[in-house]
Parts: structure tokens; C-alpha cells; sequence
């Protein structure tokens, strides 16, 4: 398996900004919760549908607890040099769905300070190549259509993938083709890629504090 425990992979920015791409690890709580405290409020909503100022431990467990087969992570450090910075600058994650094997939710959050840069692409082409390895096909995602580059994403994807609205979201299911590395600018999943690093946030319902609230039962 290409995608495992000790995946590295180098990368570069359009602004040459060195990162490193690898997969998320125990050890990166604390960098998970300082990777939070920089995103923007608006940002924050977007994710967790709530401005809140500080992730709860029960969030951060769910995020940090990765199995790297049906949930997997993978994180994006900035470089110094030959070594990697520990300043993490975003993250691209899938959870599979129980119900349909094939199909994974999948999410990416940048910081703000290196939207547009094509990090974002980064992340979701090697997300792409994990989610292929482990038998997964499809992507099902969940974007907020209130915000700018979301809607330039919707009014570019509605020709060539269907959605559904489901609480107030609109849900994309995106075939992965058979290599990320050959993604053509004809595929859904390409016009998808070139706004994920543009302040669209992917959104895993399954990790939405807000969301899960409105399922228990009174």
C-alpha cells in the first residue's frame, strides 16, 4: 500500500511554500488544536457549524482517532529546509460509510492565511489515492452553498454531478477515477479540486457537533 503509516510526500505551493504531506498521527493533538485556533470564525462555522472559540475533547478525540483504513487523515506541515516545520497548515480526511462501503464522506480544511495556493488540491488528490487503495469509489460531500466560492463550485459541478439538498446542505457524491494523477479538467472531481482551497468548506456530518445534536432523541 503506497498510503500508510510512513507516507511523506513533498509538495510545493504556487507560492513556493514547502509542505510535506502525511498521514495524521496521535502525537498531533496539541498542532490540531493550535491549526483551530487560527482558522477564522467564519471558517470555524463553516467546519462545525457553530463559531465556537475551542474544540471540546470529545470532538478532538473523534478527530485524532484515525484507524487509517476506515477513517484516515492526512495532514499538511510547512517545511524548513529539510525538515518538517510542525506548523500544520491543513487537512484532508475520509470516514467510510457503514452503509455503503464503497462511499466515504469526505472533508478539507486550509487555513485561511494559504487559501488559493493549491493546497487544497494537494490534499484531496492524495486523499484520492488512499481512499483507492482501501476499496473506496466514491466521495460524498457536503457543502454550505451561503458563501462565494461555494456557489462559483455549484453552478460549475450541477451539469456534471447531481446533488441533493439534506439539512440544508448540498450533497455531492463524486466518482474517484482510476488514478489521481490523471484527473482531466472533463471530470467532475477536477472541477471539484479546483475549489477546494478556495475557502469552500467540505464537511463531514458525521463529525459536526451541531448536526449530531439534531439526531438524539428528546
Amino acid at each position: 500500500m503506497h498510503i500508510d503509516a510512513e507516507y511523506s510526500a513533498a509538495g510545493r505551493l504556487s507560492d513556493g511554500t514547502a509542505v510535506r504531506l502525511r498521514l495524521l498521527r496521535p502525537t498531533d493533538r496539541d498542532a490540531l488544536v493550535a491549526g483551530f485556533r487560527l482558522l477564522s470564525p467564519e471558517s470555524r462555522y463553516r467546519r462545525f457549524f457553530t463559531p465556537t472559540p475551542r474544540l471540546s475533547q470529545e470532538m478532538l478525540r473523534r478527530l485524532i482517532d484515525t484507524d487509517n483504513e476506515n477513517h484516515l487523515a492526512i495532514v499538511a506541515e510547512r517545511m524548513d529546509g529539510d525538515a518538517p516545520s510542525g506548523e500544520g497548515l491543513g487537512i484532508a480526511r475520509f470516514i467510510r460509510l457503514a452503509e455503503a462501503p464503497d462511499t466515504a464522506e469526505a472533508a478539507i480544511v486550509v487555513l485561511d492565511s494559504v487559501q488559493r495556493r493549491g493546497l487544497g488540491r494537494l490534499l484531496l488528490l492524495a486523499l484520492v489515492d488512499a481512499a483507492r487503495e482501501r476499496g473506496i469509489r466514491k466521495f460524498r460531500t457536503h457543502v454550505q452553498a451561503d458563501n462565494e466560492p461555494a456557489q462559483r463550485l455549484l453552478h460549475d459541478l450541477e451539469p456534471h454531478a447531481k446533488a441533493h439538498v439534506e439539512d440544508g446542505l448540498r450533497v455531492f457524491e463524486l466518482p474517484l477515477p482510476e488514478a489521481a494523477a490523471v484527473v482531466e479538467p472533463k471530470d467532475p472531481l477536477y472541477r471539484f479540486l479546483r475549489f477546494a482551497g478556495e475557502g469552500v468548506v467540505m464537511i463531514v456530518k458525521s463529525l459536526s457537533p451541531a448536526r449530531r445534536a439534531k439526531r438524539r432523541p428528546r
